[in-house]
């Protein structure tokens, strides 16, 4: 065990709190995602559920790298990262050869350009409205009264998506409300939704060079609708894994191990 170095990484968010554990920098041996972010107990539960997992105790853990919105807030991390590397580490740890990494989360979303040795070259992000987020995704499941998690497949279950033309997240929920009073099918407003975020993720992506691999990381990488909407609008593949909510977290973890 001498040998063996345990590194963790937080990824604080605005709405989600995540932590990893690697093992030599090369296995993930426990994750956690909390559904509270930055200024809640999420963090700290995010890292004592990690630890749980892992069997592990705090002072088995060589160094403590954090990131995200909260990244600053966190008193147990001696290295403090920021969102775009940890993004661009963690995908390339997912996902080798990837190139382009799309970020949609919780309230803001990035598109960035990484070179062939999977280091950051550009990026472009949208942090000034909620439109084409995570958090857009919630507020209309919310007055479409289903889980966020059931999305997916009913937008999947879609004749005749609808449209939903406002750019802006209040007016988009009154035109969500407009169309359930005339009786429009949830599923086709699910996927008319699913589209809407597709276009405006599409029109920041679209400002860089797409390279193969594209990858998508972060928590509405778990919406296939999603994600099969933003390939039609790319004319590309994009993949994704179980873990690219936690991208952030694992390259935190990774830079914890290089520092």
């Amino acid at each position: 065990m001498a040998d063996t170095v345990f590194t963790m990484g937080v990824d604080i968010g605005s709405t989600t709190s995540k932590c990893v554990i690697l093992k030599n920098g090369t296995q993930m041996i426990a994750q956690a995602v909390i559904p509270s972010g930055t200024g809640t107990s999420g963090p700290a539960r995010s890292i004592a559920a990690a630890l749980e997992e892992a069997g592990l105790r705090e002072e088995q853990i060589s160094r403590i790298a954090a990131t995200g919105y909260g990244r600053k807030t966190l008193s147990l991390a001696s290295l403090q990262m920021s969102e775009l590397s940890c993004h661009a580490r963690g995908a390339r740890f997912l996902f080798p050869n990837a190139r382009t990494v799309i970020d949609i989360g919780g309230q803001d979303a990035k598109a960035l350009q990484l070179d062939e040795n999977g280091n950051l070259l550009n990026f472009v992000m949208n942090d000034k409205c909620a439109a084409g987020t995570g958090r857009f995704l919630e507020v209309m499941a919310k007055v479409l009264e289903i889980d966020i998690s059931a999305l997916g497949t009913c937008g999947a279950r879609s004749q005749h998506p609808a449209t939903i033309s406002s750019t802006c997240t209040v007016f988009a929920e009154s035109e969500v409300i407009s169309q359930l009073s005339q009786n429009v099918e949830i599923c086709d407003i699910v996927a008319g939704i699913h589209r809407s975020v597709a276009v405006k993720a599409a029109g920041l992506v679209r400002r860089l060079p797409i390279l193969p691999d594209v990858v998508m990381t972060g928590g509405v990488a778990r919406n296939s609708g999603v994600v099969s909407a933003l390939e039609e609008e790319l004319k590309t593949d994009i993949l994704t894994s179980p873990d690219s909510q936690l991208a952030g977290a694992i390259g935190a973890a990774l830079f914890a191990l290089g520092k």
